[in-house]
């Protein structure tokens, strides 16, 4: 098991973006009913219902409303949970770009959802981020 990286510096450059082959998709499940579907990829339980996050073809397999498509760039990086700026330093890069992104940590990395649209574009954003601070080491 690799050890848990909370400085900045280190973190973004050894970041390591990794754009995954599928399109994910955000729908929503009732809190009232158990969901039966498969494993989503996460889920965030909020007052309105269950948030998750599917491929596009589970969605579709289970006729669920679609609100959003996107693709997964894992930052494959070990982030530990405590570490302070890279949230906000990759998301201000991609704002910089015009491009929009929602991310969830898990417990080893931190993993972005970007439109669909955007994913290339913000491979490149994230990658020039990572060599910029490479170059200052």
């Amino acid at each position: 098991m690799t050890v848990a990286i909370k400085a900045l510096d280190q973190l973004i450059s050894t970041m390591q973006p990794e754009l995954q082959p599928d399109i994910y998709v955000y729908c929503v499940w009732p809190l009232d009913k158990y969901w039966h579907g498969p494993l989503p990829l996460a889920t965030f339980k909020e007052k309105e219902g269950l948030t998750l996050v599917l491929t596009e073809q589970q969605a579709q397999e289970y006729q669920l409303d679609i609100l959003f498509r996107a693709r997964w760039i894992c930052l494959t990086v070990h982030s530990a949970l405590e570490a302070v700026g890279l949230t906000a330093a990759f998301a201000t890069a991609l704002a910089a770009a015009g491009l929009s992104c929602n991310v969830f940590a898990g417990a080893y990395h931190d993993h972005l959802l970007v439109p669909v649209h955007q994913a290339e574009a913000a491979m490149q954003v994230l990658k020039q981020l990572q060599r910029s601070k490479q170059n200052k080491t």
